[in-house]
């Protein structure tokens, strides 16, 4: 749906509600803001095909600027506003953005990110100064609030979490379809979700990943409602769903984990009745953990596993899940296939490497050699991923081919043994790692951050390898456990990997 004909409809319905604040973004006002702010881009020779920065906290903000370069036909792309000034600066410049849109909340990151990028023309500020920006409000005051005639859709170019390298844009070509014909996710979140007018939905994860600003954007299409969290707490969003009768909302395991180890009396405190449909996505979720969201809340959790390349979906939903444990569902989107080293496809049942055919393509922004790697002489692509299919063409995912670890041969994957020790009760997280041994080559070691720090010694790490050694085959199991303060993990809890391969498991 056109978001102008949803504000003319129903101008005063909450778009976005800043759960932290109060705080609340009507249609009418998002739908003028964001014409406004397209209709400046257009004057400064800005439009279809160039390329924007967002620079944002958890901000109703970030939506009228997401949705002016949406209407104006740009690529644009949400900057992480945990990175350090160099990092950033190097998205703004890799992009190639004319236009860098920053929140007041992030003044002193987009003040150093505008210092080392030469080639933005124009930068704009909202909610309050930014040093070297100009306030949005002002710039754009002076243009009509009625949508120009030539509105074609644009385009977010996330940029991948960087977890085993340097971060690279995931460029998409643009449709150049009229503004408010939508894009893929918004058609196909109707029938997954259920997206409508009546949808509120939670967001608890940081809008610069491709999901949450994703889902987002496609409840607005809907005309339904965004609660915006600027952080996740577990018992904070459990009074959130109560507050505003939340229908929908989308978590990564990690959050889930933190839910479940909530006390029962918690838990119940609290009224999730009006929830349809809970979400999650970004990591694989350990069995346990899925199956226990189910007990509690109902058949109502959802799965589904894509990329921001957009070169693959899969979905399952809880009664299907239950006949399937572990599955992340069959591809509503192109077929998957499944093949060896050499790229010969495996029979049913065996891992591999997960390629896909038939499906959207995608180029990395300035990097040739990554886009041919994640490509065959077949025309299919690939995220990285091992798994494996069955006979009914449910995927199981089994672990980034990166993170594989090889012991004297055998090939073993982390997430398993992540998974039985998840939910331990005194593990707040976990990980696990190959470590350099000179008899097998790698050996397993794994990464718990205690729930209780004064918990750690060596009684815990016997207890967690016996634990372990109660649900998985010996070799599987660490012969080791370092403890630490906390795991490096992205807001969407996703590991870094690299962090811990390059220091702690050296």
């Amino acid at each position: 749906m056109h978001l102008t004909d949803i504000a003319r409809r129903h101008p005063d319905n909450p778009a976005v509600v800043a759960a932290a604040t109060g705080d609340v973004l009507t249609y009418r006002e998002l739908d003028e803001r964001s014409v406004r702010l397209a209709r400046l881009f257009a004057n400064r020779g800005i439009g279809h095909g160039d390329h924007a920065a967002l620079l944002f906290d958890n901000v109703p903000d970030f939506h009228v600027a997401a949705w002016a370069c949406q209407r104006a036909g740009l690529h644009w792309t949400p900057v992480d506003r945990h990175l350090n000034p160099d990092e950033a600066a190097y998205i703004v410049r890799d992009c190639g953005a004319r236009l860098l849109l920053a929140a007041h909340g992030v003044a002193e990151l987009a003040e150093a990110v505008a210092g080392g990028v030469d080639a933005v023309e124009t930068r704009l500020s909202f909610g309050g100064p930014v040093p070297g920006f100009e306030p949005e409000r002002e710039a754009s005051a002076g243009f009509p609030a009625e949508p120009a005639g030539d509105e074609r859709e644009g385009s977010p170019m996330f940029y991948s979490a960087g977890t085993t390298g340097r971060p690279k844009g995931i460029l998409r070509q643009l449709s150049g379809e009229p503004f408010g014909t939508g894009l893929p996710l918004d058609q196909a979140l109707t029938g997954l979700a259920g997206l409508g007018p009546g949808t509120v939905y939670l967001c608890p994860a940081p809008l610069y990943h491709a999901a949450p600003a994703g889902w987002t954007l496609a409840t607005m299409r809907h005309g339904g409602t965004v609660v915006l969290m600027d952080r996740f707490d577990a018992e904070r969003t459990l009074q959130l769903v109560e507050r505003h009768r939340v229908t929908h909302v989308q978590f990564v395991p990690t959050m889930m984990v933190r839910l479940l180890k909530l006390s029962p009396g918690t838990r119940a405190r609290y009224r999730t009745d009006s929830l349809r449909s809970v979400v999650h996505a970004a990591a694989p979720c350990p069995v346990e953990v899925k199956r226990e969201m189910i007990d509690w809340l109902g058949p109502i959790v959802l799965e589904f596993y894509s990329g921001s390349e957009g070169n693959c979906f899969f979905s399952i939903d809880s009664m299907d899940w239950l006949a399937h444990p572990g599955s992340v569902g069959r591809a509503t989107l192109g077929r998957a296939v499944v093949t060896d080293d050499s790229g010969r496809e495996l029979p049913v049942g065996e891992v591999g490497t997960l390629w896909f055919e038939g499906t959207p393509d995608f180029r990395y922004h300035n990097d040739p050699g990554r886009t041919a790697s994640a490509h065959d002489t077949k025309g299919r692509s690939t995220l990285g991923d091992l798994g494996r299919i069955d006979a009914d063409g449910y995927l199981y995912l089994a672990d980034r081919r990166v993170d594989l670890i090889v012991s004297g041969g055998v090939n073993i994957y982390p997430r398993e043994i992540e998974d039985a020790l998840t939910m331990h009760s005194a593990v707040a997280d976990v990980a696990v790692v190959g470590a350099p041994d000179p008899e097998f080559g790698r050996r397993v070691r794994a990464i718990v951050q205690p729930a209780d720090p004064s918990a750690a010694g060596p009684g815990l790490e016997r207890e967690l390898i016996d634990y372990c050694r109660e649900r998985l085959a010996p070799y599987k199991c660490p012969r080791s456990i370092e403890f630490t303060e906390r795991l490096p993990r992205t807001p969407t809890g996703k590991l870094l990997r690299r962090l811990l391969s390059d220091g702690l498991a050296a």
